[in-house]
């Protein structure tokens, strides 16, 4: 089992800038696919932003050029730096990271002021 515990939510107004993290129980060393995914209210949930299997990093074409995904390896943390931040980036965030699995973080809101 792996836990992933988000945090760094809030609320914050239009064209501000939060920094998420996600701590995980085990090793992120050998983990290839990493990222942050958020489910607004009445919404799927989307992919925000990840690391791919190839090293590569794929952003939602919303978040481009706002959100950066970055990791401390050493500190099993994956972060998710948001500026410029819009009412419409209003959701709950949540932390995918897949070892064996796929594993799955409880979120953490994210609210946009306008």
């Amino acid at each position: 089992q792996v836990q992933l515990v988000e945090s760094g939510g809030g609320l914050v107004q239009a064209g501000g800038s939060l920094r998420l993290s996600c701590v995980a129980s085990r090793t992120i060393f050998s983990v290839n696919v990493m990222g942050w995914y958020r489910q607004a209210p009445g919404k799927q949930r989307e992919l925000v932003a990840a690391f791919t299997s190839g090293g590569a990093t794929n952003y939602a074409d919303s978040v481009k050029g706002r959100f950066t995904i970055s990791r401390d390896n050493a500190k099993n943390t994956v972060y998710l730096q948001m500026n410029s931040l819009k009412p419409e980036d209003t959701a709950v965030y949540y932390c995918n990271a897949y070892y064996d699995m796929g594993y799955w973080g409880k979120g953490t809101l994210v609210t946009v002021s306008s």
